[in-house]
């Protein structure tokens, strides 16, 4: 009842932007603090913010992708180049040189021409495309099979910037966050010639610039960050319109401008949000199973084998067996890498469920 009326209480308050920024590049805030199993090669870009978000794809039979036989990849974008492809160990299957991508996301549960697919799909602003750029990968493919381009979703948004996918009940559903804060949601499916078709089913605007997108199909929701505001659930039924609750302002020491990348793990019947606290590189952690998210702490990616993560950018996770992570995996961006350019890390999520004391209710 307490966390009920503490939402409740925020939505009523008068929101504006707040800039509770950190203490410059660096810096990293309070937290309980976690270390990184392993981490990817730099991106190609260098000396520029280039690495900007990750999603996790898993398989329970092996895939494979190149070549490689695998159990799942790691999707992540050069914003400045396009869209790697890392397995579970970090290393580089593929890339796919697409352009000025910017926030990736993975689902499954598509199928194309009779054959069940993944799907992937990214903020693409390169010039000409402002739009979502789409890419499928063929679970049961050999040899060569890899990530593969297959078309566009074209918006009138000016600038893509977040993006995030959502199964709902028997649908998929595309979700854009243009830079200054445009939303538009679409239903994804593919034609009967096997190109991907997309219906617009929502359009409303977040306020100011907004990047970060996360959906929770158990509970309806539809989570987004603007950045120097704070994080609000949404419903992800599209008849809901822009009705919305702010779950967290901008606050020192909980969730510092910029409030940057969302995901949801499931961890047996719990279920918990993630967010990147770009201003002072924290993530807090959030309940979300009940009748509204309650906050549980923040975790920082210290020192140890791999780098400490600063100025993070994006996160993914997945709850489960994730290759050598029995539990689930989760995977951040470090901004300030120590040796070349900007990577991503990857972070056992028994070491953060630890840290903060979590319950998997298994």
């Amino acid at each position: 009842m307490i966390a009920t009326a503490a939402v409740a209480l925020l939505s009523a308050c008068a929101v504006a932007e707040v800039d509770f920024q950190g203490e410059g590049e660096g810096f990293v805030g309070p937290g309980v603090p976690v270390r990184a199993a392993l981490e990817t090669p730099s991106v190609g870009t260098a000396g520029e913010d280039a690495a900007d978000d990750p999603a996790i794809w898993t398989s329970a039979s092996p895939v494979t992708v190149n070549g490689v036989t695998t159990s799942g990849f790691v999707a992540g974008t050069d914003k400045k180049s396009g869209l790697y492809v890392y397995g579970l160990d970090g290393a580089i299957l593929q890339f796919l040189p697409e352009g000025l991508l910017n926030n990736v996301d993975a689902l499954e549960g598509l199928s194309v021409g009779g054959r069940p697919q993944v799907v992937l799909g990214a903020s693409d602003r390169t010039p000409g495309k402002s739009g979502v750029a789409l890419y499928l990968f063929d679970p049961a493919g050999t040899g060569d099979n890899a990530v593969r381009p297959w078309g566009d979703i074209a918006t009138d948004v000016v600038e893509p910037y977040g993006f995030c996918l959502a199964r709902r009940g028997g649908e998929i559903h595309a979700v854009l966050v243009g830079h200054e804060g445009e939303v538009r949601q679409f239903v994804l499916t593919a034609d009967a010639a096997g190109r991907p078709a997309a219906r617009e089913v929502r359009r409303f605007d977040i306020g100011t610039i907004s990047e970060g997108c996360a959906t929770d199909e158990a509970t309806d929701a539809l989570y987004l960050a603007e950045e120097n505001v704070g994080l609000w659930r949404y419903r992800l039924d599209p008849a809901a319109g822009p009705e919305r609750t702010l779950v967290q302002g901008i606050a020192r020491d909980i969730l510092i401008a910029d409030a940057e990348g969302l995901t949801v793990i499931a961890d047996g019947a719990a279920r918990y949000l993630i967010g990147s606290s770009q201003g002072d590189s924290a993530f807090p952690v959030w309940r979300i199973d009940g009748a509204a998210p309650v906050y549980k702490g923040r975790f920082v990616v210290a020192e140890g084998t791999v780098d400490k993560v600063t100025g993070t950018d994006g996160v993914a996770a997945f709850g489960g067996p994730v290759g050598a992570f029995p539990e689930g995996l989760v995977v951040v961006q470090d901004d300030v890498n120590d040796v070349g350019t900007q990577n991503f890390k990857y972070i056992d999520w028994r070491d953060i469920r630890t840290a903060l004391g979590l319950q998997a209710d298994r």
